[in-house]
């Protein structure tokens, strides 16, 4: 009786590193204001001055990348899809003023109730915010002929883009007096 050897077949190893699966841009935006909501209740049950510290930087960084995506690529988009004079620069109006809330705490040692209110009313703010995005803006751009995946892959590159090199984000948030009188198509 022949024996026969088994010969090790070929496995086909992943050598190159794909990038995440990129989602569609409004489920992008969706699942960052979820991981910021979960953020701002994991603030309020934590006592640790640090653990409250790292909690703010964290948060500071995720609104600040989004901010980042949405003003470059997503709201542009939207604004031209749509001819939108109303929604687009409120939600930018509204991120300066988060530019200025981040710019109070980040970076800074949480210290008693006056920063804890800060970071609440930080929040609600957020919270406004990102129902107004959800409820008004995101079905209308829905229902736009925008490719919601071309737009959540290209956000998903300049958010690797971002996070790889966060000194990118500007630190310095501009006055709202500053804004431009209209939003880039």
């Amino acid at each position: 009786m022949a024996t026969t050897t088994k010969k090790p077949t070929a496995k086909k190893t992943a050598s190159r590193k794909t990038a995440p699966k990129a989602l569609d841009a409004i489920t992008m935006l969706r699942d960052d204001h979820k991981k910021v909501s979960a953020l701002f209740d994991e603030y309020d049950k934590s006592r640790s001055a640090t653990k409250k510290q790292n909690i703010v930087s964290t948060i500071c960084l995720e609104l600040s990348v989004h901010a980042t995506l949405e003003e470059e690529i997503f709201y542009p988009a939207v604004r031209a899809a749509l001819k939108d004079r109303e929604l687009v620069p409120e939600a930018i109006v509204e991120h300066a003023t988060l530019k200025e809330f981040i710019a109070k705490v980040d970076g800074k040692l949480p210290d008693g109730d006056m920063f804890d209110a800060q970071i609440q009313v930080m929040g609600e703010y957020v919270k406004h915010h990102v129902k107004e995005e959800q409820n008004e803006m995101f079905p209308k751009a829905r229902d736009s002929k925008l490719d919601m995946a071309e737009l959540g892959q290209r956000m998903m590159e300049r958010k690797q883009q971002v996070l790889a090199e966060p000194q990118q984000i500007p630190k310095k948030p501009a006055a709202v007096s500053e804004l431009p009188s209209e939003v880039p198509a």
